[in-house]
C-alpha cells in the first residue's frame, strides 16, 4: 500500500503535469480539471494503485474544495442575484429541481435509479467554481452572457446545498429546515465583524493592512480562519461544509464590495495552485472505472439527463432575458445554447452529493462512480462546445441582429 507521502509526491506531480498538457491543446480546448480527473484515476487505487487518500490528505482535499466554493461566492454579485436575471435563475433551478424529481419518479417506477432523491438534486447542479477559470480565461465574466452564467451558477451550487441539507439530513425536513435557519442567522452575525474591524481609524484596520504584504500575510491568514470558522459551523449544525464555504465566500465580498485584486491574486496561488488540483486529483482517484465500464448505459444516460433537467430549463429562460433593466435584445440561439451548456456543467456537487448517499448507505459506491464520471464528462464536453460555439462564425441572420454586447466567449 503506498505511504501517505508517495502518495502526496503523485497527487503533486499530477497538478504539475495537468496544465502542461492542457497548454498542449489548442485554445486549451480541454479543461484542466478533465485531465487532473484522469490523472487521479491513473495513480489511483483502481488503476496502478500509486496513490491512496488517507486522513491527512483528505483534509488538503476538503481545504481545495472548500476554496474552490469560497471562491465561487466571492464572485457572485449579491446585487445582480437578487435582480431580475437572479430572480429568473432561481426559478429556472426550481424549473429543473421539479423536472428532475418527476424524471427520477419515473424511472424509479421500473427500478432504474436507486437514491432518487440523490440523483435529482445532483443533475440540478452546476459547477460554477470549476467554470470561473474557463470564464476567466475567455474574458467572458464581465460580459452579459458571463453574468448570467454567474446567476444561473450561484442558484445551481446553493440550491442544491440546500437541497442536500433539507432532503437528505438524517433529522428530518422540518427539523432541516429550522437547524438551516439557525446557521442562517450566525452566519449573518459572523457578517457583521468585518464591517466592525474595517471601520475608519480602527486601530485594528491599519494593522491588518500593514501586515497583507510582509510575511503576516494578514489578509490570506483572515480569509482562511473565515473559511475554517464557516466550515466547522456548517459542520457543527450537521450541515455539509460546502455551505460553510459558500457562505464565506460571500462574506469575503462583502468586507471587501469594490474587490482586493492583491488578495485575489494570493487566494488564487493558493487555491489553484495547491489545493484545488488536489481535490480534482483525489476525486478522479474514487472513480470505479470497472463500475463505470460495466454500466456505459447509465453513464451516457445520466448525461442526457443533465442536458434535459438542467441545461433545457436554462436554454429556455434565455429566451426571456433581456439584461438587468429590461432593454438589452434577447439572446441569440447561440448564446442560448453557450448558456445552456455552462449551466448543465456540474461536478463538484455530484461529488458531494454521492458521498453524502454513499455514507448513509442508500447509493452504493459503484453508481457513485458512474455518477462522478457522467459529471467528468460534462466538465470536458459542455465547455468545450460551448468554446467551440463562440470561436466559430456567427450565422448571418444573428449577426445582422442588434447586439447589447459581444459574444464574450470570444475574448474580445
Amino acid at each position: 500500500m503506498p505511504s501517505v507521502g508517495a502518495s502526496l509526491f503523485w497527487i503533486v506531480a499530477c497538478a504539475v503535469i495537468a496544465p502542461l498538457l492542457a497548454g498542449l491543446f489548442p485554445r486549451k480546448l480541454v479543461p484542466e480539471v478533465v485531465l487532473l480527473l484522469v490523472a487521479g484515476i491513473v495513480i489511483g487505487p483502481h488503476v496502478f494503485d500509486l496513490a491512496i487518500e488517507g486522513s491527512e490528505i483528505e483534509l488538503l482535499r476538503d481545504l481545495g474544495l472548500g476554496l474552490l466554493f469560497l471562491l465561487a461566492g466571492y464572485e457572485i454579485d449579491t446585487a445582480e442575484i437578487t435582480g431580475r436575471g437572479g430572480r429568473r435563475a432561481l426559478l429556472t433551478w426550481l424549473v429543473s429541481l421539479a423536472l428532475a424529481f418527476a424524471v427520477v419518479s419515473l424511472l424509479s417506477l421500473v427500478h432504474v435509479v436507486d437514491a432518487g432523491t440523490a440523483v435529482a438534486i445532483a443533475m440540478t447542479s452546476t459547477a460554477l467554481g470549476t467554470l470561473l477559470p474557463i470564464l476567466r480565461d475567455a474574458g467572458a465574466l464581465d460580459t452579459r452572457l458571463g453574468r448570467t452564467i454567474l446567476n444561473h451558477g450561484a442558484f445551481g451550487e446553493l440550491g442544491p446545498v440546500v437541497a442536500m441539507a433539507v432532503l437528505l439530513g438524517s433529522r428530518g425536513s422540518v427539523a432541516s429546515i429550522v437547524v438551516l435557519g439557525l446557521f442562517t442567522a450566525a452566519a449573518v452575525l459572523v457578517a457583521f465583524i468585518p464591517a466592525r474591524v474595517r471601520r475608519e481609524g480602527s486601530r485594528i484596520t491599519a494593522i491588518i493592512r500593514s501586515g497583507s504584504e510582509t510575511t503576516s500575510q494578514t489578509t490570506v491568514r483572515l480569509t482562511m480562519l473565515l473559511l475554517v470558522a464557516l466550515t466547522v459551523l456548517a459542520a457543527s449544525f450537521g450541515l455539509d461544509t460546502i455551505l460553510g464555504a459558500f457562505a464565506a465566500g460571500f462574506i469575503l465580498r462583502r468586507a471587501t464590495p469594490e474587490g482586493d485584486e492583491t488578495l485575489e491574486t494570493k487566494l488564487d496561488g493558493l487555491a489553484f495552485g495547491f489545493l484545488i488540483p488536489i481535490f480534482f486529483v483525489t476525486s478522479g482517484m474514487a472513480i470505479d472505472v470497472a463500475a463505470v465500464a460495466s454500466e456505459p448505459g447509465v453513464l451516457v444516460a445520466f448525461v442526457v439527463l443533465i442536458l434535459l433537467v438542467r441545461a433545457g430549463p436554462v436554454y429556455v429562460a434565455g429566451r426571456f432575458d433581456r439584461g438587468t433593466d429590461g432593454t438589452d435584445p434577447p439572446f441569440t440561439a447561440r448564446e442560448r445554447t453557450q448558456l445552456a451548456l455552462y449551466a448543465g456543467t456540474g461536478l463538484p456537487l455530484i461529488v458531494a452529493v454521492t458521498g453524502v448517499a454513499v455514507d448513509s448507505g442508500d447509493m452504493t459506491s459503484a453508481n457513485a462512480s458512474v455518477l462522478v464520471a457522467a459529471g467528468a464528462i460534462t466538465v470536458l464536453l459542455f465547455p468545450l462546445a460551448a468554446s467551440l460555439l463562440a470561436s466559430s462564425p456567427e450565422p448571418a441572420a444573428d449577426a445582422a441582429r442588434p447586439r447589447g454586447d459581444q459574444n464574450p466567449g470570444s475574448g474580445q
